[in-house]
């Protein structure tokens, strides 16, 4: 590309000093000091004035270790650019997961914003560099394939919503004012799937991590915690921890590990985040070594600060169950405060699309919107082979296009085989691995997923299989849910604490959140599969309907 510089140099004060190229030192720049050990470190930066930033980095004794440089120019560069770019190469080299980044929280965190030729500078641009990059063996997946990584989707350093980055300054503002006090201090975030919690949560807790590294912040020396209760996502935050100085796998724990330490230790921690605090225990549960109620409670009375990130219409089990109510029973005991985020980050739906299916997982079947979704696809399939037919097309074409179920279809953690809807799907149940999430193995588009796999993670398509307990009334013109037909018994366990008619009210409940997480996973497109004839008809009624 015309008007790129691409300079590769050792990173030594000679030449530093010897930078004449005009466009690295009068024009805005991108960087790179690295270093070529067993165990890489690097550190990623732009700048305006070329010379002079090098230079304090040589002075740097924390870059004493690096001794490699590329300096990267352009023609067009203007600094909204190059900031952009700093940005896309931390992201994709937390992504590459090569590297241990040097990088450390900025004072002001990464917002959205739009400037002119951000798609050129952004996506053709970029591109070259990483190519460039690969060329030079300093990185090795393309971006295509590191787009899709779920350690990508949630990097700390990903550009935060303008409600996300007002969010996150609130509570590191709330934290700053509440370490040194006494007592316990809460606050909840609630937000629907995908409204973008796993990101704010994961550039939060990296900026507190560095704050308690650095000794001139108020939370200096603080014992902080991220609890995850989905081992799916627990082993995205560690691979993330893998690339940068201060996330460290001791401080990502399960709720349960935690609770038990600090009874053992008859310690407190400072600052605790919750992820998916709506999968919390609101019960005992030897199996899961839980001796106490309610592991909010305790989380709470074990920290300074608790940050909890919660949506009620994400509960899958009864012994997990939580309502809005419950949620400020516990918290009201405390310093409690509550934000909410509002806006859709996942899905590229337009508003209708979203009300379709928020309605339709209330039971309520609207007529499909009338005005076409350009950047989603909303889809409803009479034959099983031709639904998995396009879900595959679609991974071959853009890749993390996956198939999940309904737990409608026996599922054993036992080491054989289960199969989902013999008579129609026909593939097994997903199977998983230590270190990689189930939709990132290549392998898993020849499987079913489960709301366990998935819960947390995107897609780019996500084809959903209604299984029996989800049917249809013809003269109500609504969903009709069949608890007894939900194969999953964990999720079912009654409570002696509350009557049957709850226990019952509360399957339904479960079944219908466990498809609000299914229908939510898909960036692109839901493709939806209904095992039961009759609602299986009404939808594709509903299709041809909007074709007239």
């Amino acid at each position: 590309m015309n008007g790129l510089v691409f300079e590769k140099r050792n990173f030594t004060p000679d030449h530093v000093n010897n930078l004449k190229t005009l466009l690295l030192n009068n024009y805005p720049i991108v960087y790179i000091l690295y270093n070529e050990k067993k165990r890489p470190s690097a550190y990623i930066g732009q700048t305006v004035q070329a010379s002079r930033r090098l230079r304090n980095h040589i002075e740097d004794k924390k870059r004493k270790l690096l001794n490699r440089s590329i300096l990267i120019g352009h023609e067009k560069f203007n600094q909204s650019a190059t900031y952009n770019i700093e940005s896309n190469l931390i992201n994709y080299f937390i992504a590459d997961n090569h590297f241990q980044l040097q990088n450390v929280s900025q004072t002001r965190s990464r917002v959205m914003h739009n400037y002119y030729q951000k798609s050129f500078y952004n996506e053709d641009l970029f591109q070259v560099i990483w190519e460039k990059l690969r060329e030079e063996k300093i990185v090795s997946d393309t971006v295509e394939n590191l787009k899709n990584k779920d350690i990508y989707k949630i990097s700390p350093y990903k550009e935060l919503s303008p409600q996300q980055l007002d969010i996150k300054n609130d509570i590191l503002n709330f934290c700053k004012e509440h370490v040194r006090k006494d007592g316990n201090h809460v606050i909840a975030i609630e937000g629907d799937a995908g409204t973008g919690k796993s990101v704010l949560l994961s550039s939060l807790f990296n900026t507190i991590q560095d704050m308690a590294k650095d000794d001139s912040s108020l939370l200096f020396g603080t014992d902080n915690y991220l609890l995850v209760n989905h081992t799916e996502m627990l082993k995205t935050y560690k691979s993330i921890a893998n690339s940068l100085p201060n996330l460290k796998k001791k401080n990502l724990m399960k709720p349960t590990p935690f609770i038990n330490q600090k009874i053992k230790t008859e310690e407190t921690a400072d600052i605790v985040l919750i992820d998916e605090a709506h999968l919390l225990l609101t019960k005992e549960d030897s199996y899961n070594n839980f001796r106490y109620q309610n592991q909010l409670d305790e989380i709470i009375k074990r920290s300074k600060i608790t940050i909890v990130i919660f949506d009620a219409k994400q509960v899958l089990k009864i012994k997990s169950y939580w309502n809005e109510r419950l949620l400020e029973e516990i918290t009201n005991q405390y310093n409690a405060k509550t934000v909410k985020l509002t806006d859709q980050m996942r899905m590229n739906a337009n508003s209708e699309t979203i009300k379709w299916i928020d309605h339709f997982v209330e039971k309520e079947i609207l007529q499909l919107p009338l005005e076409e979704d350009s950047s989603f696809e909303l889809e409803f399939f009479e034959n099983a082979e031709t639904f998995k037919t396009a879900i595959e097309s679609k991974n071959n074409e853009i890749g993390l296009s996956r198939i999940v179920s309904t737990f409608d279809y026996l599922h054993k953690k036992d080491g054989k085989t289960y199969i989902v809807d013999e008579e129609g799907i026909n593939m097994p149940w997903n199977s998983t691995q230590e270190s990689v999430t189930w939709a990132e193995n290549l392998s898993s588009i020849k499987e079913v997923g489960s709301i366990y796999t998935v819960q947390g993670f995107d897609l780019n398509y996500v084809g959903v299989v209604l299984g029996p307990s989800v049917s249809y009334d013809e003269k109500k013109d609504q969903l009709v849910i069949d608890s007894s037909k939900y194969k999953d018994i964990g999720a079912f366990i009654s409570r002696t604490d509350m009557p049957p008619e709850k226990n019952q009210e509360i399957k339904e409940e479960i079944i219908l959140n466990s498809i609000n997480v299914l229908m939510k996973r898909g960036i692109h497109g839901l493709y939806i599969y209904a095992s039961d004839h009759k609602l299986r008809q009404r939808l594709l009624e509903l299709k041809r309907g909007k074709r007239l």
